[in-house]
């Protein structure tokens, strides 16, 4: 996670449990809907905007040696909707990228979870990305973050670059994982594009996001 996401993230206040079981729908981009998702700039924008594609609406990213994300705040108990769910599709992974150091903190395509704290410096965050070269299934610090960010490689290289892929993920079980301790309320998701550390350039699209019960 960039610096400046770190410190944007970690600004969160604490978040109410109590999110009813049942789906939750995070982003609804299917239906041309953005309400609630703010854009963060870190280092120039990465341009996110609803596009048709193939009959579906979904959000493209388009990252010209840039950072910025789009966050969205929420309120979820993950013992009542642990199962995080999405599809993404890239046109490219970066050559340069290198998700274990600073120089190579990019990626084409990104799903934050954030699980904020009263002492801001326990927030904790797990960052689903797909990685340029690292394997699936690898998991690591966050270069800038530190162990407060969890990196997971959920789709490596360009071997289904331009593929839709959709995943479901268990929150609970990889924070647990990560962490070694069970998750606090989820306080926000985000997703991002973004190049400016490799100075590349990268292209995402992100179906719909939801959270759901086992």
């Amino acid at each position: 996670m960039k610096r400046a996401l770190g410190i944007a993230l970690l600004a969160l206040a604490a978040l109410t449990l109590g999110a009813a079981a049942g789906v939750i729908t995070v982003g609804h981009f299917s239906a041309g809907d953005l309400a609630g998702w703010e854009a963060k700039e870190f280092k120039g924008l990465t341009s996110y905007s609803l596009v048709e594609t193939h009959g579906r609406t979904v959000l493209k990213a388009v990252s010209q040696s840039s950072a910025s994300a789009l966050i969205k705040n929420i309120e979820a108990d993950p013992a009542n909707t642990p199962m995080l769910s999405w599809s993404w599709k890239i046109e490219k992974t970066l050559p340069g990228g290198d998700g274990r150091t600073k120089a190579g903190d990019d990626f084409a395509a990104r799903v934050y979870v954030v699980f904020p704290s009263f002492l801001f410096w326990n927030t904790r965050a797990l960052n689903y990305v797909w990685a340029n070269k690292l394997p699936v299934g690898h998991t690591w610090p966050n270069a800038f973050a530190g162990d407060n960010v969890m990196m997971m490689a959920i789709n490596s290289g360009d071997g289904q670059a331009g593929q839709w892929v959709s995943h479901r993920r268990n929150l609970a079980a990889d924070f647990r994982r990560c962490f070694g301790e069970e998750p606090p309320a989820i306080g926000a998701i985000a997703v991002m594009t973004d190049s400016d550390n490799t100075k590349g350039h990268a292209i995402a699209y992100y179906g719909d996001i939801t959270l759901g019960p086992r």
